[in-house]
């Protein structure tokens, strides 16, 4: 349970009417997490140990299933494909085994990725040819083709997400927003020099709200068409330059930005922006967050941490 697993916990929570129960490679919610604690029932489980996975379905006899696990890391993907092949891939379909083993009949989202257009990210549709770019997007891709295999044999439901960017409080500082806001807060506090460092600042990125990523899940959950995917994301993008900028004025602080060798990444896309007009077509999803409303919440977050 990470980062949008833990948001989309608290959104079931809040709708009412489920049992949410989460698997985890450690059953221990982390201490941003922690109010779930008494909420959401964590299994220890790592989704490659088959046998304990489908025991596990088979104690809970789960009805609808959200697969958020996997590799997280894009850049360090190229330095670890090992990891992520198996977090992405191998996981999926040791997941998908198990189901298919335990006989139940639950309806599955399998989370993958709008990286797996690579530089056809801007503005792609879902028809658009998969062409990824890093070890982690290749591996989310593989994982994609295969949950699709599965709903044709031997005919698990399945609908995919292939969400963009997303950004919003508790999210590692492994990713550029939040870390970005949480150099402002420390610098805020006189924790950190008035120097922010950064990767690359040219491109431009969809960046949508963990918290309308999540409600679009859940109404793929409700309202997806088995075997179908769904990009999911804002149609908008914007240079990540921006983006700092907003946050700094945000801050009020007077920062120098310096550009760091360690945080740029061996291939970035210029451009990755989602057309999700088949989500809204189908849902009515549409996000409720602006780019602005959040900053301000990732920035409160690192005010409350630093």
């Amino acid at each position: 349970m990470g980062f949008a697993g833990s948001h989309l916990a608290e959104a079931l929570l809040a709708q009412g009417g489920h049992r949410v129960l989460g698997v985890a490679r450690r059953a221990v919610w982390p201490d941003a997490c922690r109010h779930l604690a008494g909420q959401v029932e964590l299994y220890p489980c790592d989704l490659c140990a088959g046998e304990a996975l489908e025991q596990i379905l088979r104690t809970v006899q789960p009805e609808r299933i959200y697969h958020l696990a996997g590799y997280p890391h894009v850049g360090r993907s190229f330095h670890e494909a090992e990891a992520a092949w198996q977090g992405n891939l191998t996981a999926t379909r040791s997941l998908y085994e198990a189901v298919t083993r335990w006989g139940g009949r639950p309806r599955i989202l399998f989370v993958s990725s709008g990286l797996v257009y690579g530089d056809n990210a801007a503005g792609c549709s879902e028809n658009d040819l998969l062409q990824p770019e890093n070890p982690y997007a290749a591996s989310k891709a593989a994982a994609d083709l295969m949950s699709y295999q599965y709903t044709r044999y031997p005919g698990l439901d399945i609908v995919r997400a292939r969400p963009f960017n997303h950004i919003g409080p508790r999210q590692t500082t492994q990713f550029a927003v939040s870390n970005f806001a949480r150099q402002l807060a420390a610098i805020e506090r006189g924790q950190q020099p008035p120097v922010l460092q950064t990767g690359n600042l040219q491109p431009r990125r969809d960046l949508t709200d963990v918290r309308d990523i999540v409600a679009a899940y859940m109404l793929l959950m409700e309202q997806g068409r088995s075997g179908e995917v769904y990009n999911v994301g804002s149609g908008q993008s914007y240079a990540m330059q921006t983006v700092l900028e907003r946050l700094i004025a945000l801050s009020g602080v007077a920062v120098e930005v310096r550009q760091t060798a360690n945080l740029l990444r061996a291939a970035d896309a210029a451009e990755v922006r989602a057309n999700a007009d088949k989500l809204r077509r189908e849902t009515g999803w549409k996000p409720r967050f602006s780019l602005d409303q959040s900053l301000i919440d990732i920035l409160a977050y690192w005010r409350e941490q630093c």
